[in-house]
């Protein structure tokens, strides 16, 4: 027999539609991962070659890495939230209380040294 509350829940709409949200962006994740494994290849080449960071790689990890945390927030019901396209796309800038960019250059050029 199936209680009164379990056929509430299944009744209910916004969890499908949340359901149809996950799938969507469990699929927008994969995409996403595969153009970060890109950018963490292009920005170690050019390290590799240059011997320096690109600042323009560097901000798109940056906001990849921001955009792939909100995704596995709403996915694991941790924010309601709707991640990219239907809010913002994350910032490039670095969080405010670690500029990434900066440091991570020093650090790359201490162990070099």
């Amino acid at each position: 027999m199936v209680s009164e509350k379990l056929k509430k829940n299944i009744a209910e709409r916004s969890i499908w539609l949340r359901g149809l949200y996950m799938l969507l962006f469990g699929f927008i994740y994969s995409v996403a991962e595969f153009v970060t494994v890109a950018v963490v290849l292009l920005q170690f080449g050019i390290r590799l070659i240059t011997g320096r960071l690109n600042p323009q790689l560097l901000g798109l990890g940056q906001s990849l890495s921001v955009f792939i945390y909100q995704i596995w927030r709403f996915l694991t019901f941790n924010s309601e939230e709707l991640p990219f396209p239907f809010t913002r796309w994350p910032s490039s800038e670095p969080d405010p209380n670690q500029d990434l960019s900066d440091s991570n250059q020093d650090l790359l050029d201490k162990r070099r040294d």
